[in-house]
């Protein structure tokens, strides 16, 4: 039941208050939004329904506030529905390793979160969505990419295999500054169609498991942008990964999830990136 809201919804409508409770500070430190886009350039279009809850994470990083990373949570599926972020001149910066601390999200009530229990024993990989290695520009950011909305229930042959591949190639191009000066990444398993849905840990079904995960990815350099997507079956896969074999474009992939991506681009170019894609200008595909 998603909401019908226009592609150019304002940015307030992300300040949300789900679940009793408020999950986003008003602030905002993307100086996007106070230039031409309508709100910040990674998140999708929030779904708004009666259990979901947005959330962003932040640090202080260098003396400022800086956005880690950013999601919206259905309670329902105790599942992220997206989790979205960027890197940049700051958050694109490779400063420590993997801080692994797995705990409950503070900004979720623990009633949604799913636990331990729900992946290893269960045959399955606590499966970061953002990765740990997409946010090591400070020891706080990595530490927050374990929280427990950020995970999903993966096969260890596919978190360890293509979707770990494909996350390098997207790190690869997050810390080249030579590249990007942004690179604008959001990705997630998908929970909301049946016919999505690889099964439900101990029948569950308030704790659903992908059949698919997507990645949806644009890149400015000089103002130029180009965007780029993949989706993957949850399954096991063969090397060579062949990456290019899974791209497609934003629109197809808008398609396949029911997701509303870079919404917040003019429509002109918005029109335009999503369209097409050339895999001829992402190294490594």
């Amino acid at each position: 039941m998603m909401n019908l809201f226009s592609k150019k919804s304002l940015y307030g409508l992300l300040l949300l208050t789900v679940c009793g409770l408020q999950a986003c500070s008003k602030s905002d430190e993307n100086a996007e939004s106070e230039n031409r886009f309508t709100g910040p350039v990674e998140l999708p279009l929030i779904r708004n329904g009666a259990n979901d809850i947005f959330v962003s994470h932040r640090t202080t990083f260098n003396g400022k506030e800086t956005k880690t990373y950013s999601l919206e949570y259905d309670c329902s599926k105790k599942h992220a529905r997206w989790v979205a972020f960027k890197f940049d001149s700051q958050t694109g910066q490779d400063n420590t390793g993997r801080n692994e601390d797995f705990r409950p999200d503070p900004s979720i009530p623990a009633q949604y979160q799913r636990v331990q229990s729900d992946f290893g024993a269960k045959g399955y990989d606590r499966g970061h969505i953002c990765a740990s290695e997409d946010r090591v520009y400070s020891v706080e950011a990595n530490q927050q990419t374990f929280y427990y909305s950020n995970m999903s229930p993966q096969r260890n042959s596919f978190n360890a295999g293509i979707w770990v591949e494909l996350e390098r190639a997207v790190q690869n191009w997050g810390r080249n500054s030579g590249f990007r000066d942004t690179l604008y990444v959001a990705k997630g398993g998908t929970i909301d169609n049946e016919n999505q849905i690889l099964g439900y840990i101990s029948n569950d079904r308030s704790k659903p498991i992908p059949k698919y995960y997507y990645m949806a990815v644009l890149c400015n350099k000089s103002n130029r942008y180009k965007a780029i997507g993949f989706w993957f079956e949850h399954k096991s896969y063969s090397k060579p990964y062949n990456l290019h074999e899974y791209a497609i474009s934003i629109d197809q992939l808008e398609t396949l999830t029911g997701l509303n991506f870079f919404h917040n681009l003019p429509d002109n170019l918005e029109n335009a990136v999503e369209a097409n894609y050339d895999i001829t200008g992402w190294p490594g595909l």
